[in-house]
């Protein structure tokens, strides 16, 4: 009997405690924008503020990373593997037509 009111009492003080811990932060995206240099004869694409995953264009061949967070970048549309990471204020060529990056 004393038992049971123990473990009540555990249970109860454990689910006030869970309702009064924070939430987890939120994602945020990165501030700034993620530009990608095709060709010669196309405009830049530009990505602004991105968050979560992007599928580069077909032609991407270099992306430069103009946030103020890493990028990854990734050989697969699907933002899932080996990446590579590019800092603030840097670039790196990309795979055209099957890579992607997430910020």
């Amino acid at each position: 009997m004393i038992v049971r009111a123990i473990l009540v009492s555990l249970m109860a003080a454990g689910s006030v405690l869970a309702l009064a811990a924070p939430a987890p932060a939120a994602a945020r995206s990165a501030s700034g924008d993620v530009a990608v240099f095709s060709t010669e004869v196309q405009p830049l694409d530009v990505y602004h503020d991105p968050a979560g995953c992007q599928q580069l264009p077909a032609m991407a061949h270099v992306l430069n990373n103009l946030t103020d967070r890493p990028v990854k970048v990734y050989g697969n549309p699907f933002c899932l593997g080996p990446s590579v990471v590019v800092q603030p204020g840097y670039g790196t060529h990309v795979p055209g037509g099957a890579g992607s990056f997430s910020a």
